[in-house]
């Protein structure tokens, strides 16, 4: 039997083949959701639905014999109820004019159906979880904020010690500038005290010359004598 065959099965129960639709998807979409969530649905009679964990663990290959490594997983797993089993291996006879299934006890629907009180915990599961992801972000979110003012604050330091080294250079080159022009202003001095001495040996030159002379006259007179 699949699913439209189900659905043909108890469509004169429900008042229609549409009506029936509905109900077999509003069921299964019920089950799956808290089985998923990780709750247990339980139907006295039927059986139990529920999620397994699996840790990793090896397998061998059917077609190889190869070993494999099967990472965790998680499996849904149905257990039949005891009525099921009896009714199943032939212990109990099914009823002709009643349910195979054992009815619910009068009043134990009154309070609401189990799959709406698991929609309710299924959403304040996600909603604690969102909660917490939302208060990790906020964590990160101030972490990488105190690492920027940490990062800001260190290069406003470097700033600083590079703006008192550029200060210090430029008083030193202050300093060392008029001891530069008092060493020109000195050199100039003495090229100009110097220059009147060589002009003066230059002139004097001529002097030599004019004895040269006045020795040779007396030598040609002491000759004409």
């Amino acid at each position: 039997m699949n699913k439209a065959q189900l659905v043909e099965a108890i469509a004169d129960k429900v008042g229609g083949r549409q009506q029936a639709a509905d109900a077999v998807d509003a069921v299964l979409d019920a089950i799956v959701r808290a089985v998923v969530a990780g709750d247990r649905v339980s139907v006295t009679g039927f059986g139990s639905f529920e999620k397994v964990d699996r840790p990793a663990r090896y397998a061998r290959n059917p077609q190889t014999g190869e070993r494999v490594r099967v990472k965790k997983t998680s499996v849904p797993r149905f257990r039949a109820g005891q009525g099921f089993k009896d009714l199943v291996s032939g212990s109990k006879k099914l009823p002709k004019n009643d349910v195979a299934v054992k009815k619910a006890p009068k009043g134990s629907l009154s309070g609401g159906s189990s799959t709406r009180t698991t929609a309710k915990a299924a959403a304040k599961k996600a909603t604690a979880k969102k909660a917490v992801a939302k208060k990790a972000t906020a964590k990160k979110a101030v972490a990488v904020a105190k690492k920027t003012t940490a990062t800001a604050k260190k290069t406003t330091a470097t700033a600083k010690k590079a703006t008192a080294t550029a200060k210090k250079a430029t008083a030193a080159a202050k300093k060392a500038a008029p001891a530069k022009k008092a060493a020109t202003t000195a050199k100039k001095a003495v090229a100009s005290k110097t220059a009147p001495a060589k002009k003066t040996t230059a002139k004097k030159a001529p002097a030599k010359k004019t004895t040269a002379r006045k020795t040779t006259a007396k030598k040609a007179t002491a000759r004409k004598k």
